[in-house]
């Protein structure tokens, strides 16, 4: 070449092309296993992430749950947790001031309009759309239950202000409570989990609430709102102990499973979690 210049010879370049695919394949192989690494630990923190979140807001409301309220049915292939969901409480007057003045809660004759006074600070209630329980002991236990409704235990609240309360129908409650206290029922809520461990894309827990109470649980929701909770349910379990703790507080045992497809195949995620549930009425 003239000058003294040098280049590079179409065999040096092609020599060095293949060189460099060698090293990057070489390369690639080493980097394969970390990069689906991570991605396999995102994709796990992901769904244990929305089991986790699932497993805390049936926990929140069970906190919630009325005394002795709480009760667990299969069918059809789902499994069917529900309760009652208290707003707040309080205490009712239960005898009359020194001056003889008051309106207490009356268990016999009852006079019209049904109404007692506050004792204490007022409870958060809301007429027309919340519901009175008092001395609730659930189901199997007659009329000291409030799934039977106005023949029960519950009474819907048709006024509240002042320190005072008023119910509906004008029927006594069955049963007084030794401490004088009483619940602030919202509503209904049932969690239905349909798990599908052929397809878990199919399965789901639903939350579904402000439905009519009955005293058969319902395995069908007419009315009242839903929510899907969590996709992807392989497989689920509730169970329920009412006696967990000296008869005074029920456990509520929770499992799910999510899965999900990948191309290296179904990662799954199973959470396991309790919530202790008051049974004191």
């Amino acid at each position: 070449m003239p000058g003294g210049a040098r280049g590079f010879t179409l065999t040096e370049a092609i020599t060095v092309i293949v060189i460099t695919g060698i090293i990057a394949a070489v390369v690639a192989v080493f980097l394969v296993k970390p990069v689906q690494g991570y991605f396999d630990t995102t994709r796990r923190a992901q769904l244990t992430d929305l089991a986790d979140t699932a497993l805390r807001r049936i926990t929140r409301d069970l906190r919630l749950a009325l005394p002795n309220s709480v009760r667990i049915t299969s069918a059809g292939g789902s499994v069917y947790l529900e309760f009652l969901l208290t707003r707040d409480g309080g205490r009712y007057r239960a005898e009359r001031d020194g001056a003889g003045g008051g309106d207490v809660l009356e268990f016999g004759a009852v006079s019209a309009p049904y109404r007692f006074d506050v004792v204490g600070q007022m409870p958060s209630v809301v007429a027309g759309s919340d519901s009175i329980v008092v001395f609730n002991l659930g189901p199997g236990f007659g009329s000291a239950d409030a799934y039977q409704g106005a023949a029960g235990n519950l009474r819907s609240v048709t006024a509240a202000g002042a320190g005072q309360i008023t119910v509906s129908p004008n029927t006594a409650f069955p049963q007084e409570s030794p401490a004088h206290r009483f619940q602030v029922v919202r509503h209904a809520v049932s969690y239905v989990c349909t798990p599908n461990a052929a397809s878990p894309a199919l399965g789901a827990v639903q939350r579904y609430w402000g439905y009519a109470v009955s005293a058969a649980q319902p395995t069908a929701f007419a009315g009242g709102g839903s929510a899907l909770l969590a996709a992807d349910v392989a497989a689920c379990a509730f169970t329920y102990s009412p006696n967990a703790i000296a008869e005074r507080s029920g456990m509520v045992a929770l499992t799910l499973t999510l899965t999900q497809s990948t191309p290296g195949g179904p990662e799954s995620v199973t959470l396991f979690q309790e919530a202790h549930v008051s049974n004191v009425p």
